[in-house]
């Protein structure tokens, strides 16, 4: 490189990030990891496109700003007077997980950072945190999972389960993607069957 030359850094180029969360949190990420067979990596990578690209999620976190910012054509007014966010709650117990961005979602990751004063890692353990907590990317991101795994005609039979529940339940609540595979992750995480023969028994069971 030339001296006085500045270097431009490839749009495709990762970044690690390294945030710590709460253990509850990291065991959340894994057992998705786990269900659907990606990489914690993957998994928290999309987790936070998704929490960055939401403006439901922004505006949760926007309650922290510190300073201005904009997000998605919208102007977040900051409060310098605002509690710092950098330090999680005395006691909690934290570990560190790992995931690489592409560098304009670093930058963006970076941005949310300078809005709330925090460190880029805090503020993807808080962007983290707020996304996954948020039931559109959870029940979106399985229901996607699903539509991959299964075929159409299991597809149309597990889609007839769920609306058979929902319909007759005396609850004032529904069943979701995430709860249902919650249930399906409860039958099997002490045994070796796989998620998609879990998934599969429990189609036939109600067919």
């Amino acid at each position: 490189m030339q001296k006085g030359s500045a270097r431009k850094v490839r749009a495709d180029k990762k970044r690690d990030v390294r945030p710590t969360v709460p253990i509850e949190l990291k065991d959340t990420i894994y057992r998705i990891s786990y269900v659907i067979d990606t990489p914690v990596k993957n998994i928290v990578e999309t987790i936070c496109l998704f929490g960055l690209d939401s403006r439901k999620v922004i505006t949760h976190l926007s309650e922290n700003f510190k300073r201005n910012v904009r997000f998605h054509n919208t102007l977040f007014m900051g409060d310098i007077n605002k509690p710092s966010v950098q330090r999680l709650k005395p006691g909690t117990r934290t570990e560190r997980i790992s995931t690489r961005l592409k560098q304009p979602d670093y930058e963006n990751l970076v941005t949310l950072a300078f809005a709330l004063d925090v460190t880029p890692s805090r503020a993807c353990s808080l962007l983290l945190d707020a996304s996954i907590r948020h039931s559109d990317f959870v029940n979106s991101y399985f229901q996607q999972h699903l539509s991959e795994t299964l075929n159409f005609n299991r597809m149309v039979e597990l889609k007839k389960i769920i609306s058979f529940i929902n319909t007759n339940s005396p609850y004032d609540e529904s069943v979701s993607w995430l709860a249902l595979v919650s249930y399906i992750y409860a039958e099997i995480k002490d045994s070796a069957v796989s998620f998609n023969d879990t998934l599969h028994d429990f189609i036939d069971k109600w067919k």
